[in-house]
């Protein structure tokens, strides 16, 4: 059931992620704020990566004091059972992009929007990624470049990861960080009134 639109109410973003914000920015919408959650990320014990993402959104969610509406997200990049990690140095960058060479691998996408009223609303975004199989060459342009500092798995699809993708069934901007599709719909349904 989708709630009538309430004018005036605030937008926090509960993530520093300059692309959460471009995403949002398609969807028409400025967050009013943007204060990152401080949370432990780390994953519990043999939990499962759509778990992982679902609680590290919501608990962005829950963390961030503010009036108003506040949206957390969350970017998984699973092989199989195995969350791999954000990328801060090129050893694990490297290690997760041979990983990823010429195979499948998931991208879950979580999203929480905690409402005015205290309730919370979640969605999942499960989008399948194929990488082509990547020379020793590939790798070491890749790694050169820097796009993967940071980046969930080692690689930023917006990048120029993208030109080595084979196929994709999902979301680009799920694997982006932000799934427009369930973001806007979870917006609506909670009241929040679009531009």
């Amino acid at each position: 059931m989708t709630a009538k639109p309430i004018p005036d109410l605030h937008l926090t973003l509960a993530s520093a992620s300059p692309r959460r914000r471009e995403l949002l920015a398609r969807l028409g919408i400025e967050p009013d704020a943007v204060a990152p959650a401080d949370i432990d990320e780390t994953p519990r014990k043999d939990e499962l990566p759509r778990d992982y993402a679902v609680r590290m959104a919501r608990e962005k969610a829950l963390a961030v004091a503010a009036d108003g509406f506040v949206l957390g997200g969350d970017t998984v990049v699973a092989v199989g059972r195995r969350i791999l990690p954000k990328a801060e140095d090129e050893a694990t960058a490297r290690r997760c992009l041979e990983l990823l060479s010429g195979r499948r691998h998931r991208v879950l996408s979580a999203i929480a929007l905690r409402a005015p009223d205290g309730s919370l609303r979640e969605r999942l975004n499960e989008t399948v990624v194929r990488f082509k199989r990547f020379s020793d060459a590939e790798i070491g342009a890749y790694l050169a470049s820097g796009e993967w500092h940071g980046k969930a798995g080692g690689y930023a699809i917006q990048g120029a990861a993208e030109g080595l993708v084979v196929w994709l069934q999902g979301s680009h901007s799920g694997v982006m960080g932000l799934p427009l599709y369930e973001t806007r719909t979870l917006l609506v349904s909670a009241g929040f009134a679009l531009g």
